[in-house]
């Protein structure tokens, strides 16, 4: 069984855990580490778990919103971190004195077996040095996490093609996003092709992965002056044209319940 829960989503913070069990273990990922260790024990504690039931964090890059608590999180847990060169290097992480045996380096394209779960990184065009994003799978199941990337490339289409669930960035609103009153850099950046992804680029990637056994799709990484719920699940219900694919939208302050990744 596959399944996971959103803890955190948006600029102050990302945290999503990921559990597969098969007859024998669990195996509980961390996918970034962006919440402060109390906030995070309490998160998981509400799901019945602590910082010890942790097997890895994936690192995707090395923004603070995604690595920031992540030496903390590792201090307090025999968790395993899973990062690339490039994140690594760009991040203060040489400097967390971590043993070597704790690091799982992470390639664009090379699978890599934690436990029970089959981790697949693959790169994304976004303003980090080598950002990650990836799907996994229980061997039955496949759940796909694409946020923090400016455009849609190939590569990305490429990888996400399969997946049952999907956590997919749609951050900004394109008329809001012009309208805000964010500096013309910011807005540029925000919106440029190593930024983040509007709700209608979100569409048009879902539109592309699409198949008949996707059944859900978590709307993530939201910007809480650029964008509305409303207007995120809007935007992919409008792509679905009625397809049954369950749509919600993370919240960026509470944890979502478990979801369990299914076939139609």
């Amino acid at each position: 069984m596959l399944r996971f829960a959103n803890l955190a989503s948006g600029s102050s913070g990302n945290a999503t855990l990921i559990e597969s069990t098969d007859t024998t273990r669990s195996t509980r990922v961390l996918v970034d580490c962006g919440l402060g260790v109390k906030e995070l024990d309490r998160r998981l504690g509400a799901l019945g778990l602590s910082l010890t039931d942790l097997d890895a964090l994936f690192i995707t890059h090395e923004h603070a919103d995604h690595i920031g608590h992540a030496r903390a999180v590792l201090q307090r847990s025999q968790a395993n971190i899973c990062i690339s060169h490039g994140t690594w290097l760009a991040s203060d992480a040489p400097s967390w004195g971590l043993d070597e045996r704790r690091i799982q380096w992470m390639h664009d394209a090379t699978a890599s077996t934690i436990g029970a779960l089959q981790i697949h990184p693959f790169t994304v065009p976004h303003d980090a040095r080598e950002p990650l994003q990836l799907t996994c799978t229980d061997g039955e199941v496949t759940l796909g996490v694409v946020t923090d990337l400016g455009h849609v490339s190939e590569h990305v289409v490429e990888s996400l093609q399969g997946c049952n669930a999907l956590i997919l960035e749609t951050n900004h609103d394109t008329d809001l996003l012009a309208k805000s009153a964010y500096p013309p850099f910011l807005k540029s950046r925000i919106s440029g092709r190593l930024g983040h992804l509007s709700n209608q680029a979100s569409a048009q990637l879902m539109e592309r992965v699409w198949h008949p056994h996707l059944t859900y799709v978590l709307a993530a990484h939201l910007s809480e002056r650029n964008n509305t719920p409303e207007l995120a699940r809007s935007a992919l219900d409008a792509s679905l044209q009625n397809r049954p694919v369950e749509v919600q939208v993370a919240s960026p302050t509470a944890s979502s319940p478990w979801i369990k990744v299914c076939r139609a």
